[in-house]
C-alpha cells in the first residue's frame, strides 16, 4: 500500500511556496508516495483524514489559521502522521498559533543580513543516520536566527553571527538548522533552508528533505504495526 501525504501551500508568495511545493511531491512521488497538494487550510478540516496521512508537508509563511485546524494537525501527529517542512513554510507559518510553535520546535525571529548571506551548514553526522554522509556544505540565502525548543534533537547548525547587526555584540552560537522531535508518537522533521526553490538545487539540501520526509512517515508505520496512540502520553493505553 502506498504512503499518503499532503502537501499544503500558500502564505507570503515570496517563499515561492508554488514552487516548493513541485519541488517536495516530485521528491516524494519518486519515493512512491501518493500525494495531495491543496492550496487551502481547509485541507486540515477534517481531523480522521488527516489521521490516516503517513506526512504532512506544510509549506505556508506568515499565515492565519484557524485554532481548531491546528488542533486537527496536532492530533494527527500526535497519532503517527509525521510532519515535515522547511524555513518559513513551517516555522514562520502562523505566528499568532503557539501551539503550532509547541508541534513544530521553533520559531523564526530574524534574517540577519537578508538573503545574500553566505553560511556554513555544518552536519553532526555521528547524531543521526538521517545525516550519516551528508557532507557540510555553503548556502547563499536567509540564514535563519529561531528560538528552538530545547528538546529537539539537532542535527545540523550554522555559526551566528555572519552577518553583522545589533545581534552580533553576543558570543558565538550555533544555530540550529536542521533538527528532529516527537510529539506523542508522531515523528517532527524541519530544515530551516528553502527561502526559494532554488535552494534545493543544492543536492545536500534537497537529501536532507528526502531523508526528512522518509523519516517522519515512518513513524506512522511503526504506530500502526505496535499498535501505538496519543493515549500512551495522556493517561490511556
Amino acid at each position: 500500500m502506498k504512503q499518503k501525504a499532503l502537501i499544503v501551500w500558500g502564505g507570503w508568495d515570496g517563499h515561492e511556496p508554488d514552487k516548493v511545493a513541485a519541488t517536495f511531491n516530485k521528491a516524494l512521488t519518486g519515493e512512491g508516495f501518493e500525494v495531495q497538494v491543496s492550496d487551502s487550510l481547509d485541507a486540515f478540516a477534517d481531523p480522521e483524514a488527516l489521521k490516516e496521512l503517513d506526512l504532512i508537508v506544510p509549506i505556508w509563511t506568515m499565515g492565519e489559521i484557524d485554532g481548531k485546524l491546528v488542533e486537527n494537525v496536532s492530533e494527527a501527529v500526535a497519532n503517527g502522521t509525521g510532519l515535515a517542512g522547511c524555513h518559513g513554510g513551517m516555522c514562520d507559518a502562523f505566528r499568532k498559533e503557539v501551539l503550532w510553535q509547541f508541534i513544530t520546535g521553533g520559531n523564526w525571529v530574524a534574517h540577519p543580513g537578508g538573503g545574500e548571506v553566505e553560511y556554513p551548514v555544518n552536519l553532526r553526522n555521528s547524531s543521526s543516520p538521517l545525516v550519516e554522509g551528508i557532507p557540510d556544505f555553503t548556502v547563499k540565502s536567509e540564514q535563519y536566527y529561531l528560538h528552538v525548543d530545547p528538546a529537539v534533537e539537532i542535527l545540523a547548525t550554522t555559526p551566528f553571527p555572519q552577518a553583522r547587526g545589533h545581534h552580533s555584540a553576543n558570543r558565538h552560537v550555533d544555530m540550529p538548522v536542521v533538527w528532529t522531535k516527537r510529539w506523542a508518537v508522531g515523528r517532527v522533521f524541519y530544515n530551516s533552508l528553502g527561502h526559494v526553490a532554488e535552494v534545493f538545487e543544492i543536492p545536500e539540501a534537497l537529501e536532507l528533505m528526502r531523508r526528512g520526509f522518509l523519516w517522519a512517515a515512518e513513524g506512522k508505520k511503526l504506530s500502526r504495526e505496535q499498535g501505538l496512540s496519543s493515549k500512551l502520553f495522556n493517561g490511556g493505553s
